[in-house]
């Protein structure tokens, strides 16, 4: 420890006020040597025995000495180091860690890296809704971003992807979409900054679409022009009043004596996402809706009672309402906007919203907490086969659409 002590008191730290001309001037040692600036404390010149010289920012982290890299000496004027390292000191005196910051950025990767880690570690095991807001990102960012460094994204980059996206809904969703990988990428030390935050969300008023009697028979119809499970995925969302993600990944598992009986929590085996609200749910399946199901092919006890080409849930159906309001020319319609003129018609029956909450369920201010699944049963079939008829009868054009079903003759629950 003396020996040291004593190399160190022979080789006194080199300081001066650095100037253009040192700089230029300064020749190469046997080893690496440092030279402080007078003018901007923490700024040295690093002279290699290369001759390649460097700036460095010098700063203490926690009784650590860290090194910040601020560019080659060729290729940078003294000017701007002295205020690069004059940020860097006042980030640090405000409890950063420059040199931390830039090997996170560094580290970060592309965008597509950044997206990729986190579906992975994240999304998938934290967000039911992940296949959406992943769609949005490989649709609207990754074909901008994809290969630029996740740290290069700018405010300004998102906000002209932001423009560049005709539906303002679709717009604000593909922004918190972007802004939940920026926010684990910080809060995992892997990006320093969400470029995504002060962006301001495009004003958008609370839908209230629901198909007017004289457009279901128009929908029911192109309804049966599409591909057949597109089509009856579709049904079922009008007839049922379920969310269209959980009607699109309905299984046959979980169809028990004419009730759809929902897991909350999600069945990674069964590819099952859970409900929204994380409670379990049974519903009734009213007869329409199950000749609906009846028409699909396949008999099969398991699967996806609405399965796509490979076998997994069906997808498109936002696609499908958009094509089927060009062809009917109709005001714009979304799947959730056929659970809403389900929830529309409960009430418009005269059931209330207790019932409606029941069946759909929806939990809003308090109004349906846990209650016993069976006690209702007698009275959510009523519900469910009056909408189905109300439905149908519109949807066909028949009359006595309202009429209740007489359910003495189905036995107990």
């Amino acid at each position: 420890m003396l020996a040291q002590a004593q190399r160190r008191a022979k080789r006194p730290a080199h300081k001066r006020k650095l100037s253009e001309l040192f700089v230029r001037k300064a020749k190469p040692r046997d080893s690496a040597y440092l030279v402080w600036d007078t003018h901007q404390r923490g700024l040295a010149l690093r002279v290699e025995p290369t001759g390649a010289k460097s700036w460095v920012t010098v700063y203490s982290r926690r009784g650590r000495a860290r090194w910040l890299h601020l560019g080659k000496a060729d290729a940078i004027a003294l000017s701007d180091p002295r205020t690069l390292a004059a940020e860097a000191m006042l980030a640090v005196a405000k409890g950063g860690d420059p040199a931390a910051d830039k090997r996170a950025e560094r580290g970060a990767g592309t965008f597509a890296d950044l997206a990729a880690k986190y579906l992975e570690q994240h999304a998938k095991k934290h967000n039911k809704s992940w296949p959406q807001a992943d769609a949005l990102v490989r649709r609207h960012a990754l074909p901008r971003w994809g290969k630029l460094q996740a740290s290069s994204i700018t405010r300004g980059d998102v906000k002209t992807m932001m423009a560049r996206i005709e539906a303002p809904i679709v717009a604000n969703q593909t922004l918190a979409a972007v802004s939940a990988i920026f926010s684990w990428g910080v809060k995992e030390e892997i990006v320093t900054a969400n470029p995504c935050k002060l962006v301001q969300r495009n004003p958008v008023r609370s839908r209230e679409r629901v198909l007017a009697d004289s457009e279901l028979p128009l929908f029911w119809k192109a309804f049966d022009d599409l591909e057949p499970v597109r089509g009856a995925a579709l049904k079922a969302i009008l007839l049922l009043g379920q969310r269209p993600g959980e009607v699109a990944h309905m299984r046959r598992e979980h169809i028990k004596d004419g009730w759809w009986e929902m897991p909350g929590e999600p069945a990674p085996t069964l590819s099952w996402p859970g409900t929204k609200n994380s409670e379990s749910h049974r519903v009734w399946i009213p007869a329409a809706a199950q000749a609906v199901i009846a028409e699909l092919a396949g008999k099969a006890a398991t699967g996806f009672v609405f399965a796509g080409l490979r076998g997994g849930p069906i997808t498109g159906l936002d696609e499908a309402m958009r094509t089927i309001c060009r062809q009917v020319d109709a005001d714009r319609a979304t799947p959730h906007d056929l659970r809403r003129t389900f929830s529309t018609t409960v009430t418009s029956l005269g059931f209330g919203r207790d019932a409606l909450n029941r069946v759909t369920n929806h939990k809003e201010g308090g109004i349906a907490s846990v209650y016993d699944r069976h006690g209702y049963a007698d009275e959510n079939k009523r519900v469910m086969e009056a909408v189905a008829g109300r439905i149908m009868a519109l949807a066909e054009e028949r009359e006595g659409g309202g009429k209740m079903v007489n359910f003495s003759r189905l036995g107990p629950a």
